[in-house]
């Protein structure tokens, strides 16, 4: 094969080649361009129901007690006993003899004031004759009337020392019987400041102790947060105490949460001037029983707890998770083109989970759950409902927290 030859085969391999690919662009079927579909985008929302609510006011305070008073030494004298429970955080009860003071003066006291009250009925005995005999005389005219008048006097004097006599003794046997110190109420002793040799002088502090039979809580309440609750008013010809709603109260002691039930009795006759809080007190009943509960430790006095007021029922509104809430007062619903919508509702209360709407939304609507982004308006979406869960009576009551205020037949149900 000569020079030339081997030079152009090359150059026409790769001609046709070059004619066979321009040959099958030219008959390529023609590709026609599109957009991909877009799929709604699936969102959680819960079907909007119109139920009964039960609100409740959340609130704290320290336990404080009925009644709280010092112990006094009534007489003086030296202590000879002191009761064995005297002691800090012991029980007492009504009537219990706690001290005994140094009863021997006392009784020497008394020997005296008997002695002396027999020796002013001697005297006024003596008196009385004197008065009859000159009056007797007087009138046959052989005593004067000015002897009279001073047999008169001296019995008038003899009866005020008698008199004086009886009181004397009175405060003899009164003063014997204080040598011992009892408890005016069924109580706890917070402090003892004496013991046994001690000398105290009347009117002295013994100890320190408070009431058992209840306690009570102070607990503040707003003047929005009122409006839930029916809180007894008193008034000034009122006689009997009112009985307010029921309050739980809850505390942590030792790692575990305890629970006592109490009701408000009444409430403070002023309003706080810094914070525009009602105080509202709330009374239980024998706190240092142990109840149904014997590993639930006493509701003791200083205890911190927080408080679930009892509110009003209220129909007629609709009670959401509080994830549906988008702001302040904002949720989004599902329309019937199933576009989302913005809409402003009005909120009766909100906190602990859950809101409870009273305007904007109407029962059987589709409220969004899920998170959105900023401009979702107008959106469409594929809806999955989601069930609510059907609410125990604890979380049907719903306690307020930033509440924006409703109309005032909202307030009252």
């Amino acid at each position: 094969m000569t020079l030339s030859r081997r030079a152009t085969l090359p150059l026409a391999v790769l001609l046709l080649g070059t004619l066979a690919g321009t040959g099958l662009i030219a008959v390529r079927p023609e590709v026609k361009s599109s957009q991909p579909e877009r799929l709604p985008r699936l969102v959680q929302a819960v079907i909007a129901e119109a139920s009964s609510v039960t609100l409740r006011v959340d609130t704290q305070g320290s336990v404080v007690p009925r009644t709280e008073s010092n112990l006094v030494a009534e007489v003086s004298g030296r202590i000879t006993w002191v009761s064995p429970r005297l002691v800090p955080g012991g029980f007492i009860e009504a009537d219990e003899v706690l001290v005994r003071i140094d009863p021997r003066d006392h009784r020497v006291a008394l020997r005296r004031a008997e002695a002396a009250l027999a020796r002013a009925e001697s005297e006024l005995e003596l008196a009385r004759s004197s008065f009859q005999r000159r009056s007797s005389l007087s009138d046959r005219g052989v005593a004067s009337a000015a002897s009279v008048e001073d047999a008169r006097n001296a019995l008038r004097v003899a009866e005020s020392a008698r008199l004086d006599a009886v009181a004397g003794l009175e405060q003899s046997r009164r003063d014997l019987s204080r040598t011992e110190t009892t408890a005016s109420f069924a109580g706890r002793v917070r402090d003892k400041l004496v013991d046994v040799g001690q000398y105290v002088a009347r009117g002295a502090p013994l100890a320190r102790a408070y009431a058992v039979d209840y306690a009570e809580v102070r607990l503040p309440i707003s003047n929005d947060d009122a409006a839930f609750i029916e809180l007894p008013i008193a008034y000034r010809n009122d006689r009997a105490e009112a009985e307010g709603p029921r309050v739980r109260l809850s505390a942590a002691f030792a790692g575990n949460s305890y629970h006592w039930e109490g009701r408000i009795v009444r409430t403070e006759g002023e309003i706080d001037l810094r914070t525009g809080m009602i105080h509202a007190v709330a009374r239980v009943q024998d706190p240092y029983a142990r109840g149904d509960d014997p590993s639930r430790p006493p509701l003791a006095v200083g205890l911190f707890v927080s408080a679930q007021i009892e509110g009003r029922e209220i129909a007629g509104v609709i009670s959401l998770p509080g994830r549906v809430l988008r702001g302040q007062d904002e949720v989004v619903v599902v329309d019937d083109q199933g576009r989302l919508r913005s809409r402003k509702v009005k909120l009766l209360q909100r906190g602990d989970g859950n809101i409870v709407v009273s305007r904007g939304i109407v029962p059987g609507e589709r409220v969004v759950t899920s998170p959105l982004p900023v401009s979702a308006d107008g959106l469409l979406v594929n809806v999955e409902i989601t069930p609510s869960a059907e609410p125990s009576a604890a979380d049907a009551e719903v306690p307020p927290s930033n509440r924006a205020a409703g109309d005032p037949d909202e307030k009252k149900g």
